[in-house]
């Protein structure tokens, strides 16, 4: 989805987030056979810092990997912003996301294609994690629908909403996700944990109210930021329990992160079809599937497709830590280039309110202090 949780979006775009999740060291092996397809049973060993370090040109890889995280969380953001304000036929968002989850889906099965070598170790490798182990796909069903509806809910919030204001509130994604994973999965979290959430509710509540609820007009286009208030809020639900959802299914699983996303993404494109004719059909036949697309709507839709893929690459060499940092960057990026393409204002309420937020993302983002055993 848009974050680069899948999306993003979130792969996780992403919204880029259900990816970096399977990244844990999975070690099962399984005899194989002729009828069973072979699968590989962990992903590259986690890069050491003297990987990091000696990467191709000396650059150092956890760097590169702020510079992604940091272009993709900004870039998509104010690129769907951008889209959604010029003038001229404006295109259906609903289809814009099932493009992405097309290209997403054709992405994942080209990375299986060189993998295994050929179309029918590709089309064997589908075959047996789709049909033969389908009880385990039918269960991504659900995080693939809460992700397209995340998706959807993402551009109705962001076209009524300014761009840097939209990246701060987005942030309570942290919060549902937080209080999801206690419930769901039994987490604990620290005490610096449950500070940092109370400072991103109350940064956010500045935020927003240092913005006028009346609807007003950009780019000859109406837009009412109490309706994106609540997208945003909507998504960031959705986005919580999805990702808390889909980590709990990857517990010991076997299944490739290239093949969970020919599943997620196969999901989201029947899913998203349903959204574009239930609430889009009547403008789809009169004006066809990619009515007022231009280049800046297939920049956006790239974006989500292969820009969550390239940060679930890169992610295993950032640490919560870095990814804090990418996050703040993002915002702050958002903020100045909003100021000089639609004349955001910055007040001191909005200022206060984002560094809370910054704050309280750096805050969960510690390491949790490590437990001593005291000698025998």
């Amino acid at each position: 989805g848009i974050n680069a949780e899948y999306g993003a979006s979130h792969i996780c775009f992403f919204v880029p987030r259900r990816c970096s999740s399977v990244q844990s060291d999975r070690k099962t092996a399984y005899t194989r056979s002729p009828q069973r397809p072979s699968v590989p049973t962990s992903f590259p060993h986690q890069p050491t810092e003297k990987m990091a370090t000696a990467a191709k040109g000396g650059i150092d890889l956890k760097y590169l990997s702020l510079i992604v995280l940091t272009f993709q969380n900004a870039t998509l953001i104010l690129s769907i912003r951008y889209t959604r304000t010029l003038p001229g036929d404006m295109y259906l968002s609903t289809t814009a996301v099932v493009l992405a989850e097309l290209f997403k889906m054709l992405a994942s099965a080209a990375i299986i294609w060189k993998e295994k070598g050929s179309l029918e170790g590709l089309w064997q490798h589908v075959y047996y994690f789709t049909v033969v182990q389908w009880k385990d796909a039918l269960k991504i069903s659900v995080p693939a629908i809460l992700y397209v509806i995340q998706n959807n809910l993402q551009y109705v919030a962001i076209s009524n909403l300014e761009a840097a204001v939209f990246q701060v509130t987005y942030q309570l994604k942290i919060m549902t996700t937080a209080i999801f994973s206690v419930f769901l999965l039994n987490k604990t979290l620290i005490k610096t944990q449950w500070l940092s959430l109370v400072l991103l509710f109350v940064g956010v509540s500045l935020v927003q109210l240092s913005q006028t609820s009346e609807t007003k007009t950009v780019s000859n286009v109406e837009q009412s930021p109490m309706l994106g208030l609540v997208a945003v809020l909507l998504s960031c639900c959705s986005s919580g329990f999805a990702g808390v959802y889909f980590e709990k299914l990857l517990k010991g699983s076997e299944i490739s992160i290239w093949m969970r996303n020919i599943h997620l993404a196969g999901y989201g494109v029947v899913v998203g079809l349903f959204g574009v004719f239930w609430t889009d059909g009547s403008t789809v036949q009169e004006k066809g599937f990619f009515y007022g697309y231009n280049a800046w709507v297939w920049w956006v839709i790239a974006m989500q497709a292969f820009g969550g893929l390239l940060v679930a690459v890169v992610v295993k060499y950032a640490d919560n830590i870095l990814k804090g940092f990418a996050t703040s960057l993002a915002i702050i990026v958002s903020c100045v280039v909003s100021v000089f393409l639609w004349g955001f204002v910055i007040t001191l309420q909005f200022s206060a309110g984002t560094v809370l937020v910054l704050g309280a993302v750096y805050l969960y983002s510690l390491p949790k202090p490590q437990t001593k055993l005291l000698p025998a």
